[in-house]
């Protein structure tokens, strides 16, 4: 696969649709930085990938530091002599009402769902383009196209930031061999979904999804599997939509 001996780093990889893009990388090939804020949920899952170590890595990444994300790729560069894929997946989801949205709850969402990728872009797209080879994508979400229907405005609004930030950068960066792209998930088929939303609430919104399905996750992996690959070189400042119809353009 022609993600052999490349590395890519997927933040909040520990858990969820994080851990599936890891798992699926590194099945294609790839050796795969797993960086979390959980530092131990990120270890178990690199020691289930690889318990040498030699192909899988746990790291503990805040995604709101830019000092994180330097030393993070320093590490890597070290250890595995570089790095040609970066996912910027690590997100909080939140709910509130419009007008119940405090400033210090908007911010605290912003700094992970939007400053974490655009700290992340700087650091690894700079480092890309001097190497002249680069493939980031960035996970969005419906609701920042929509602007949200069951999360909240701070939310919409960070994920719809990611978006642009897509854009500029791949405006950037493109001339330098570095590729960036989003995909932008609608409602997914996680444990996580099935633990925090209420089955007959899940029921109602399963049925307002013209497919009437939730989404695979593994098939957002394998997105991130094809926009990580080499032959990407010509898809940038593109948004992926896996969202069952209820968004079509």
């Amino acid at each position: 696969m022609d993600g052999d001996k490349q590395v890519a780093l997927v933040s909040g990889a520990s858990r969820g649709l994080g851990a599936q893009m890891a798992r699926r990388l590194h099945a294609g090939g790839f050796r795969v930085a797993i960086a979390d804020i959980d530092l131990d949920g990120a270890i178990a899952l690199a020691g289930e990938l690889d318990a040498s170590g030699a192909t899988a890595l746990a790291l503990k990444l805040d995604v709101r530091s830019k000092d994180d994300f330097t030393a993070a790729h320093q590490l890597l560069s070290s250890r595995w002599g570089g790095v040609q894929v970066l996912v910027n997946n690590a997100g909080q989801s939140k709910i509130g009402a419009l007008m119940d949205i405090t400033a210090e709850e908007f911010d605290a969402v912003v700094a992970v769902n939007l400053k974490g990728v655009f700290l992340a872009c700087q650091v690894f797209g700079q480092a890309f383009a001097r190497q002249g080879y680069g493939r980031i994508v960035n996970i969005a979400s419906l609701a920042g196209q929509t602007g949200g229907t069951a999360t909240g405005a701070h939310y919409a609004a960070a994920k719809g930031g990611v978006l642009t930030l897509t854009k500029v950068f791949a405006r950037e960066l493109a001339p330098d061999g570095v590729v960036v792209n989003a995909i932008s998930p609608g409602p997914l088929d996680l444990p996580i979904v099935h633990q925090t939303v209420p089955a007959d609430k899940l029921a109602a919104i399963t049925q307002a999804i013209p497919t009437r399905s939730l989404g695979d996750a593994g098939f957002i992996a394998d997105m991130v599997l094809l926009l990580a690959s080499p032959q990407a070189a010509m898809t940038t400042g593109a948004c992926w939509d896996a969202n069952g119809g209820l968004l079509m353009r």
